[in-house]
């Protein structure tokens, strides 16, 4: 194991300023707010920004997971696509999770098989489940064929398992690295839960931000010549703002999760750091394009516990004279940091630094970095050093 644990955290904070936008919407289809501090602020969920970031790992790693519960139609379907008769392929798909424990995953009775849960596995995990059923066909053909016992009164008879238990579990449990981050939770299925080593918060705007509206028309193109007016007309809302984005990695877990695996646990760390930076929602990009990047990143490394910067913002930030968030948020920021850090001291602490496109120096947030390439490799750099009873 590595010598950072019990408990090493890595945090990282973002300052991230965002034009007109609809990065989440909620059940109304209106952008999602907070009422923080006495005022409405814009929201994006940390599940809105969390999933984009995994599956641009995925890409780069070229390693895909899907969370499902459509494996028994998934399997049914590639079955069906390899010639298997449509009542055999479907009675196989339903096999895959009535195997996998002594009473099988529960599925929906009136959703032909979807699984009452949702299963997070590694996509290649679909081929070696139909080449498991490929290779049982023939006891799948008579188990069809056999009529099944009642199971009791106003109760749906079960079929027994067909497939190895055994086997479809331990293709179930299969991980990638992004289950190995972001962790997995399938109580039913006896070692198959992972303990996330990714917490990410819901980021939030350091300032009100109210909805504000658009209102917008879809010119008809194919009119008559005596006619007028629009094909389609509507309001739609959006945002704006400087959000304040935060997660930490706890990498002692993501190290236990990886079998021990140190080297691997840090290349990961430095990924998911350039995908925190890099990737935003994609939320109604097409009309509103709100591709920027954070203008001030920065990351803690502790022993013990994580810490958020959330506080520095209960109290709203005012905006600059002339306009302007940005500067009022980085001296609101660095003025908790400096309370903090007096508070707190150091001891836990094993280093810190940012990265921002303004030119003069940050107080308060340590080492400054000329890029954010420098920024995640000194950040991993330090993750992997040892702890001491000073900190740095």
């Amino acid at each position: 194991m590595a010598p950072y644990a019990p408990a090493r955290y890595i945090d990282l904070h973002a300052l991230h300023p965002v034009p007109a936008s609809l990065l989440n919407r909620g059940e109304d289809n209106e952008p999602k707010t907070l009422l923080l501090g006495g005022v409405t602020r814009a929201l994006v969920s940390s599940q809105a920004w969390k999933r984009p970031i995994r599956l641009r790992l995925e890409e780069d790693l070229d390693e895909h997971a899907a969370r499902t519960r459509m494996l028994p139609r998934r399997v049914a379907d590639a079955l069906r696509e390899a010639g298997w008769p449509e009542d055999l392929a479907d009675f196989a798909g339903a096999q895959v999770v009535r195997s996998a424990t002594k009473d099988g995953l529960q599925t929906e009775p009136n959703k032909k098989g979807v699984t009452s849960a949702t299963v997070y596995l590694p996509r290649l995990v679909l081929d070696d489940l139909v080449a498991l059923c490929a290779a049982y066909r023939q006891d799948l053909t008579e188990a069809l064929a056999q009529p099944t016992a009642p199971k009791g009164k106003g109760k749906k008879a079960e079929p027994p398992a067909v497939l190895p238990t055994k086997e479809v579990a331990a293709l179930i449990r299969q991980r990638t690295a992004t289950i190995n981050l972001f962790g997995r939770m399938l109580a039913e299925l006896p070692g198959a839960h992972v303990d996330g080593a990714v917490q990410m918060a819901h980021a939030f705007t350091v300032h009100q931000s109210n909805a504000q509206p658009d209102y917008f028309t879809v010119v008809e193109e194919w009119a008559a010549p005596e006619e007028a007016g629009s094909a389609h007309l509507q309001t739609g809302l959006f945002t704006t703002g400087l959000f304040y984005r935060y997660t930490t990695v706890n990498l002692t877990e993501l190290t236990r999760n990886l079998g021990g695996d140190a080297a691997r646990a840090l290349d990961l760390l430095g990924l998911f750091t350039e995908a925190f930076i890099d990737v935003m929602p994609g939320a109604k990009k097409t009309s509103t394009a709100p591709h920027t990047l954070p203008h001030l990143v920065h990351y803690a490394v502790r022993d013990r516990r994580p810490v958020s910067y959330a506080q520095a913002f209960e109290q709203p930030v005012k905006h600059a004279r002339g306009g302007g968030y940005t500067q009022p948020a980085v001296q609101a920021l660095t003025q908790h940091t400096s309370a903090l850090n007096q508070l707190i001291g150091d001891r836990r602490r094993i280093a810190h630094g940012y990265a921002t496109m303004q030119t003069d120096d940050v107080g308060n947030l340590g080492t400054r970095h000329a890029s954010y390439a420098e920024f995640t490799s000194t950040l991993t750099e330090a993750a992997a050093r040892p702890s001491s009873k000073t900190g740095t």
